[in-house]
């Protein structure tokens, strides 16, 4: 009988577990860099392969296609372009701001060009890479089997500085991902010093030393130093970056702007094509032509623009050349365009995860990872002195065993000549240890000479010194600290450089204007058509409708200065007029400008200064004031700003000047069907961003308000229009309709209906 195994799992878990150890392979295996020495798996067997095969900063270099070769067989089990692609990158001086690998040949360019084929290049070691490599052999750190155990490889790297800020580190794991930008050495190492001096310091106090990062094509920095300081402190965030530029002058007045240095992750040709797409646009997918704001671009770019060029050279890593169509352009507002336009200003991401000492992924900040890197330099150099205190006392001791054999000589002949074990003997006659004896019989007998004798106590006497120096550093945590410090700053001056990237806080660069500041006039009609007219003052008799249409409105607007919408419904929209036709046809719909709701109607446009007050009103008798500002609308949908009950619709709004507001003399006039009339102070109203407001007048069953208006003047006309279609006019005086706000009003003894109400 078949018995079933109990040892089972289900799905689900089999999944989990499964997926979780793949993403860890992931994370420590290829995506992210290590605490200690700044480098991903894949790098720190490139650099220990090379160093492995003598290719040092001196030696001469051999073809990447060996160096490959190597790596691939010994440590690194996967595909050929894995390592040579990390090998390209580590020789990149335009990609790291520290390379740590000397290229012979096509490395490929800022540009974004590859590198040629690994069997046309040549690589050797960098000087710089010595401060990951050069005390590999010192036991200090830990070496673990190679994938199939031919071979040893060590879990990291020795570094005697933060190599994780200074180079910095990018790649993307399973459900994490790191960017670290570089650093400058200098500083790196100023603050690393202090916080070894002082372990109290915060990150901020850290700043001092590390202002921002240290890109390896330069750039200004311009994000604020409290932006900073919160990136540091939290381990992510970004740095806005831009080009650093000159403004050459040239002959009869003209100028033009060159670019020397550019932001991280851009390259001349990207920004060519920046503009090259701008100047020279295509259609979006799905469409036949360009959108408005695609003409906006291209005009205000060729209107910037006469000549762009690519001058780089060996000599001029980075060189465009930006000339303005005009010298009577301001360069703030060329450079700005530009900025805003193309990639010569954009954001760095910020995201300091990686390896901690504890093996485990974590974001880190500026602090926590020049504490742990504290922590493993002088893990490291505790185990250096250690190993070289080990290899002294053991030279000591075999010396000590020569220094016998030297005194006594005759004797030593005398053992080696008659004894059947020789070392046997020579223990048990002189007091010697097994490995003394076999140094003994090993030595020539030249080495037993006088000259021999002296050489050999001075070198004793040298090492007893060495040996009690190294015991003192070991038991003494402040000296320790004390050559550490002394160490790095001998680093620092020995590869350090000034900073490259420029940080000076300023403004992004925004474009505020995609089109030219012209008059214009927009013309609504009835049945809510909309076009428009270059210029103002146009003549009214002249515009044509279709039949059965006719003018709503007319609004004088500038072309730069969006345009608000409202409908009778209480909601508001904004338009750009720059995407309303111009010529002498119908225009178009409002209909495909905004999304009007079942019913609703266009009230009227509005356009003004951000700051520009409105009393917006109900036909359920309810208003505030608002503010222009408070009416613009990201959305075609537009936003509710008056709130309305079943059966009411919004009125006309009216304009509110600012010396109105404080004004108590200043009257709200209000109007109903049922020709009910009130004023009131226009200190009563509220203002608001959006709602129903406050009543402003008391409403009768049936009743509902028709008319407002804000008048200042003593007497006011009310126009009315007779039963027959006669229209009349009454002058009357507010004093007679005066009371407080949400009176019923007084009932006005007319024939027929209110059309306006107007100051006399």
């Amino acid at each position: 009988m078949m018995s079933i195994s109990t040892d089972t799992l289900d799905l689900a878990t089999y999944v989990e577990r499964a997926y979780l150890e793949y993403a860890m392979s992931v994370v420590k295996g290829r995506a992210l860099p290590a605490v200690q020495d700044g480098q991903k798996p894949v790098q720190r067997r490139i650099l220990f392969a090379m160093k492995e095969m003598g290719l040092t900063h001196g030696a001469k270099p051999v073809k990447s296609a060996r160096v490959v070769g190597e790596i691939l067989g010994k440590y690194h089990p996967h595909g050929d372009s894995s390592a040579y692609e990390a090998m390209v990158r580590m020789a990149q001086d335009f990609t790291l701001r520290y390379p740590l690998i000397d290229g012979v040949g096509n490395f490929g360019s800022r540009d974004g060009d590859g590198a040629a084929a690994m069997r046309y290049t040549e690589a050797r070691l960098t000087p710089l890479a010595e401060l990951l490599l050069s005390e590999l052999h010192q036991g200090t750190v830990d070496f673990v089997p190679n994938y199939d155990g031919a071979f040893e490889e060590p879990t990291s790297l020795p570094a005697r500085l933060p190599m994780v800020l200074l180079n910095g580190a990018s790649g993307i794991a399973v459900g994490m991902a790191t960017e670290i930008p570089s650093h400058n050495l200098g500083e790196v190492t100023q603050a690393a010093i202090a916080l070894l001096k002082k372990p109290s310091l915060e990150t901020a106090d850290l700043l001092n030393y590390i202002p921002a990062p240290d890109f390896a094509g330069g750039g200004q920095i311009i994000t604020s130093a409290k932006d900073i300081l919160a990136m540091y402190e939290t381990g992510k965030g970004s740095v806005r970056v831009r080009a650093r530029y000159e403004i050459e002058k040239l002959a009869r007045g003209q100028w033009r702007v060159i670019v020397t240095e550019l932001p991280p992750n851009t390259s001349s040709a990207k920004v060519l094509a920046e503009i090259e797409e701008q100047t020279n646009p295509k259609p979006k997918a799905g469409k036949k032509q360009l959108n408005q704001d695609q003409l906006n671009i291209k005009k205000l770019m060729l209107d910037l623009i006469d000549k762009v060029r690519d001058e780089s050279d060996g000599e001029h890593p980075v060189r465009l050349v930006f000339e303005p169509t005009s010298s009577r352009i301001e360069p703030e507002t060329f450079i700005n365009t530009l900025m805003a336009q193309t990639s010569l200003e954009g954001n760095v991401s910020v995201n300091l995860v990686m390896m901690g000492l504890d093996n485990r992924p974590q974001q880190k900040n500026l602090k926590t990872i020049l504490s742990e890197w504290l922590d493993y330099r002088v893990h490291t150099v505790t185990r250096r002195l250690q190993h070289r205190l080990d290899a002294v006392e053991k030279r000591i001791h075999i010396l000590e065993g020569r220094m016998i054999a030297f005194l006594h000589i005759d004797e030593v002949i005398r053992v080696i000549r008659e004894a059947d074990e020789p070392k046997t003997e020579l223990m048990q006659v002189f007091s010697l240890t097994e490995l003394q004896a076999e140094d003994i019989l090993e030595i020539r007998l030249r080495q037993l000479a006088r000259l021999e004798g002296f050489k050999l106590e001075k070198e004793l006497n040298e090492l007893r010194e060495e040996q009690g120096s190294l015991k003192h550093l070991l038991a003494n945590e402040d000296d320790k600290k004390k050559l550490i410090i002394k160490e790095m700053q001998a680093d620092a001056k020995q590869f350090g450089d000034e900073r490259r990237t420029l940080i000076q806080a300023a403004e992004r660069a925004t474009l505020t204007q995609t089109t030219a500041d012209e008059p214009i006039t927009l013309i609504l009609s009835q049945q809510g058509w909309l076009r428009s007219r270059a210029g103002h003052n146009i003549d009214a008799s002249q515009i044509s409708f279709k039949e059965g249409d006719g003018l709503q409105q007319i609004l004088e607007t500038r072309t730069v200065q969006a345009v608000v919408v409202i409908d009778s419904s209480g909601r508001s929209y904004t338009i750009d007029p720059a995407e309303v036709p111009k010529g002498r046809g119908d225009g178009i719909p409002m209909a495909s400008l905004i999304d009007l709701p079942n019913g609703a109607k266009v009230l009227t446009l509005l356009a003004g200064e951000m700051s520009d007050h409105y009393l917006l009103a109900n036909s359920g008798g309810y208003g505030f004031i608002t503010k222009l500002e408070d009416l613009h609308s990201r959305l075609k949908a537009g936003k509710t700003v008056l709130s309305l009950n079943d059966g009411e619709t919004a009125l006309l709004p009216v304009k509110v000047y600012q010396s109105s507001l404080i004004n108590p003399d200043c009257q709200v006039i209000l109007a109903s069907e049922q020709k009910r009339l009130l004023a009131f102070s226009i200190t009563e109203m509220k203002i608001m961003a959006k709602g129903r407001g406050l009543q402003l007048m008391s409403l009768q069953e049936n009743d509902q308000l028709t008319h407002v208006n804000v008048l200042q003047s003593e007497e006011y006309n009310v126009h009315i229009q007779g039963k027959r279609g006669g229209i009349s006019s009454e002058r009357l005086k507010t004093a007679d309709i005066r009371a407080k706000r949400g009176r019923k009003g007084k009932l006005l003894d007319i024939s027929g209906s209110i059309i306006t109400i107007l100051a006399a």
